[in-house]
């Protein structure tokens, strides 16, 4: 049963639509000659693997940590101690430091960065289950959002990873425009 549900929440992430976004960010950064690179903690790498999933991605597509730990997310990021400890690891504030250690210890041009509460547990007052924080980068301009995701574990964290695609994606697309 248990690789059944595995098999199936791959087949959902690897979705027509995902890819297709994926697809789309990496001829944006193709013909831009960025580079990309993902910190993940929710999402537990998925991003990264839809993001891969595209042949040639090697050449748009740095790498992904996955940081689930706030100990990593201070080591491999750079996120404060302070941050985690007064907003905690599911919040505005956390994302944004790790996107910022992201693009700014790997040399990256573009980022993609999630936290948020999978559940079916971790939920705590004002952040129920659902919870997730998706933050973008081009460069200098940033963007975190917070969404609400309805579901299982399974369904907020294939939705985190629909969303954190298609934000990159409109910052990609207002970068063209200025």
């Amino acid at each position: 049963m248990e690789g059944n549900s595995e098999n199936t929440e791959s087949a959902l992430l690897f979705n027509v639509d995902n890819l297709r976004l994926a697809e789309q960010i990496g001829l944006q950064l193709l013909q831009r000659s960025w580079l990309l690179g993902t910190a993940e903690s929710c999402t537990g790498g998925s991003v990264a693997g839809i993001l891969t999933e595209i042949p040639g991605s090697s050449q748009w597509f740095a790498g992904g940590l996955v940081t689930y730990s706030n100990e990593w997310k201070q080591k491999l990021l750079g996120v404060q101690a302070l941050t985690l400890e007064k907003y905690g690891a599911v919040s505005s504030e956390t994302v944004a430091e790790m996107l910022d250690g992201l693009l700014d210890r790997y040399a990256l041009q573009a980022g993609i960065a999630v936290s948020g509460i999978a559940g079916p547990g971790g939920a705590v007052p004002g952040k129920p289950v659902g919870t997730v924080y998706i933050g973008v980068a081009l460069g200098e301009e940033r963007r975190v959002c917070r969404r609400q995701f309805s579901g299982d574990r399974r369904a907020v964290r294939i939705q985190s990873c629909t969303d954190a695609l298609q934000e990159l994606l409109r910052l990609l697309h207002g970068s063209l425009a200025s």
